[in-house]
Formats: structure tokens, sequence, C-alpha cells
């Protein structure tokens, strides 16, 4: 089976911002570009989870409305990491006490106080690519974070210490890539 990993378009956010779990919109315009481009690739009736966060979800619907045989749901465990009161701030007025703590202990800083640490993002992330239909082409409406982390599972990496580990590569907004399970 092949698993699509989807990257939202572009956020209507300014650069430089925090916005892990923030809910915001994505650019329609190449929301649209991305669902036509996908419209011919992807394979009829595969399974489509999206992210519940509204820039995921904007794409799957503009995919639905292109090729309606795809059945969608939405799944809270796609979700970008959540970067706790960090979120919606700029990263560069995030103290660099906190960010130096957090790549000290990157497998189990919370990070923004009250967000995810790594490990728990990783096992929510497994816990959904562990439900995955073998029997199924499966496409996952995402984030870049989601998508580093299956990329690792999908290796047989469920779990990293260090922050130098993490995948520096992802796709861009509305871009994707694909493994095969």
């Amino acid at each position: 089976m092949t698993l699509w990993l989807v990257r939202h378009a572009q956020p209507l956010i300014d650069k430089g911002i925090c916005y892990g779990q923030l809910d915001v919109q994505a650019d329609l315009a190449k929301t649209k570009k991305c669902a036509k481009a996908l419209q011919n690739m992807l394979p009829r009736g595969a399974y489509l989870f999206t992210s519940p966060l509204r820039r995921c979800e904007l794409l799957a619907h503009e995919l639905i409305g292109l090729q309606p045989d795809l059945m969608v749901k939405k799944d809270a465990r796609l979700q970008e990491m959540n970067f706790g009161q960090w979120e919606g701030r700029p990263w560069a007025e995030i103290d660099k006490a906190e960010l130096t703590a957090w790549t000290d202990n990157f497998a189990h800083y919370r990070v923004g106080g009250t967000g995810e640490s790594l490990t728990q993002f990783m096992t929510r992330v497994a816990s959904a690519f562990d439900e995955l239909d073998p029997a199924k082409d499966t496409v996952w409406i995402t984030h870049a974070g989601v998508i580093r982390a299956a990329t690792l599972i999908a290796q047989g990496i469920r779990r990293i210490d260090r922050a130098d580990q993490w995948p520096i590569d992802a796709p861009a907004y509305g871009q994707w890539c694909k493994l095969t399970i």
C-alpha cells in the first residue's frame, strides 16, 4: 500500500511565527492548485484522512470536490505538534534558554510549557500510522512535522532523543511525498 503524505498549502500567517496547532487558514488559490495537481495522481477510492486544522480541511474539501470517490475522515492525530505557549509568537521572541532547554532534552521537553514533547507527538502519529489498512492506499493531508514523524516511523524509528536526529526535509507547502508500506 502507498501512504501519500500531503502538506497543506501556504498558511495565511506572517513568516517567522510559531503556528503548530494554531488554527490558521491557508491560501485558497494555492490550495486549489495543490488539489488540482493531486486530482489525477491519487488512486481512485483511496482513504483520505485530514488534520482537523483549517489549512488541511480546506485542501481536503477542494480535493473531494474534484475527486468525490475519496472517502474522507478527520483525524486529530494528524495535527501538527502542539507548541503550547509558543503558538502565535514570533520564533525570534522565544527565549533562547527555552529553545536550548528543548534541544537539550528533545525527546521529553514539553514545548512552550503546555505543549507536547516530541515523544508524545511521535506516539500520537504512530498510533495513526499503526491503523493504516495494508490493503488500501491512504492519503494524509497534514503538516510538515507529521510528515517527518511518519517518515521516521515507516523506517522503524519510533523515538529519537536528540534534535540532530530530527529530519530537516519535508515537502514544501502544497507538495507531497509517498511511502510504500
